[in-house]
């Protein structure tokens, strides 16, 4: 039988020393100086504790590590590059859980490029994953701003989406097969790179997007594609979110499967970038409402007619076509800074959600006009992935959070929630959407969700307190 202890009851010694011995010199930390940064979501939003740190070399150790803390009834965190926007990878403030970080199993073990597989440890760094591909000919197309610092172990556990998702999809589409650490120390292995196998549930699926609660991933095995050559990037300007949508739709007609990425930015984010971001500048004259950046898979000529087609048609205001890879860089370089600008100006509320495309410029409309009469001083800070209907509608509150900032969420969840969308679109749920998960989800799903959860950890000691 397993034991489960009581939230905040501490770690007993002879725990630690069991996991220190696992691990072994150089595997584990207690230092408060090297936990700082583990034990702290980046934004500063939260701030936890543990008594140990531990960093496994292989999948052996990391079975050991959970063996240990099954039996004694210890909450583990499994953890990646912690750089999550939902609180998920990081320990209570009681200081009862240990940290079991990746980032020493960062193996890519191998690259089928006639299979268009690769398989990696769950720790490899996401750039690197992506450096391999295109080292054998191939493409991994995930990408997002922190792309430097996260692991792919955690892009899977978040189901992470980023910029292509309009044509490759979610991580949930990149995956061929895993290998996990269940909560008991059982290593299941999943780790196939076939296209089609109907034998049995596709139970990968439990773990992709399950945020560390069902099982820890300790290998991957991803889908790679062809490398879709030379990208030719535009930022357009818009006077309103409605023109946007229609070029896009319009766009999508003329280049099938040919649309990497089409991000919408509203004139605050881009401000603050402005504002905040050293060595950028705006590709524009002056100032507009909203902007897209895109990037097609299609030659340069073909690109330029219909941008030059949507000029005369009045949908799009200005447009700006990057010449070189140098002047790309800069264009992505204005949407990836947008949330390290927004730390600088201040304290915001996020939020990640997902709205049906053609019903965008109605959630903007009412969302701003339901903000103003509620929350007086609330500025939305509006940018997203307008091909999926993914918005990140972050809010300043000049005044602070607090009750304003439980209203203003409230708002724009209830009105995602009756236009039939959903309140996390790519974040996940995490720590700081998990009420709002248990107050707005179906009674069935949450049972079902909770079902899953107690029949893969019992005890309950994976990534405790988060998601359900």
């Amino acid at each position: 039988m397993t034991g489960h202890r009581e939230n905040g009851a501490p770690v007993p010694a002879q725990v630690l020393d069991a996991l220190r011995r696992i691990v072994g010199d150089g595997g584990w930390t207690s230092r408060p100086e090297d936990l700082e940064p583990h034990v702290t979501e980046w934004r500063g939003r939260l701030h936890g504790r543990t008594p140990l740190l531990v960093r496994p070399r292989n999948t052996a150790e990391v079975s050991e590590v959970l063996r240990t803390c099954h039996a004694a009834g210890v909450g583990v965190v499994p953890q990646g590059g912690n750089t999550g926007m939902c609180g998920g990878a990081v320990p209570d403030a009681d200081g009862s859980q240990v940290l079991l970080n990746l980032g020493r199993m960062d193996a890519i073990e191998s690259v089928d490029a006639d299979n268009y597989s690769l398989v990696a440890e769950a720790g490899c760094i996401l750039s690197r994953v992506q450096a391999a591909a295109r080292e054998s000919g191939r493409y991994f197309p995930l990408s997002l701003g922190g792309e430097d610092s996260c692991q792919i172990g955690g892009n899977v556990a978040t189901n992470a989406g980023g910029i292509n998702v309009l044509r490759y999809g979610m991580m949930r589409d990149l995956v061929f097969g895993l290998e996990v650490v269940l909560a008991d120390g059982t290593v299941w292995d999943g780790l196939r790179v076939l296209r089609k196998d109907n034998a049995g549930y596709d139970l990968k699926q439990c773990f992709i997007g399950s945020e560390g609660t069902l099982g820890v991933i300790t290998r991957v095995a991803l889908k790679l594609f062809p490398d879709p050559g030379p990208l030719q990037t535009v930022m357009l300007a818009f006077p309103d979110a409605t023109s946007a949508v229609s070029a896009y739709a319009w766009l999508r007609q003329q280049h099938p499967d040919r649309i990497q990425a089409f991000e919408l930015i509203g004139a605050t984010p881009m401000s603050f970038v402005l504002q905040h971001i050293d060595g950028v500048r705006s590709p524009f004259d002056r100032a507009h409402s909203w902007y897209v950046l895109a990037d097609f898979a299609a030659p340069p000529a073909t690109v330029e007619d219909s941008i030059a087609e949507l000029l005369e048609r009045g949908l799009v205001l200005d447009a700006v076509v990057a010449k070189s890879l140098t002047e790309s860089a800069a264009l992505w370089r204005l949407r990836h800074s947008i949330s390290e600008s927004e730390r600088r100006e201040g304290s915001g509320i996020k939020h990640d959600v997902s709205v049906p495309v053609s019903r965008l410029q109605q959630f903007l409309d009412r969302a701003e006009a339901e903000l103003a009469a509620a929350v007086p001083d609330a500025e939305p800070v509006v940018f997203g992935h307008l091909g999926d209907g993914n918005l990140h509608y972050n809010v300043m509150l000049r005044t602070g959070v607090g009750q304003p900032g439980e209203t203003v969420t409230r708002v724009i969840y209830d009105l995602v929630t009756e236009l039939g969308g959903s309140i996390s679109a790519e974040h996940g749920i995490g720590v700081f959407k998990k009420a709002d998960l248990a107050a707005r989800a179906a009674p069935a799903t949450l049972r079902l969700m909770r079902s899953l959860k107690d029949a893969l950890d019992p005890t309950g000691i994976l990534n405790p307190g988060k998601v359900i």
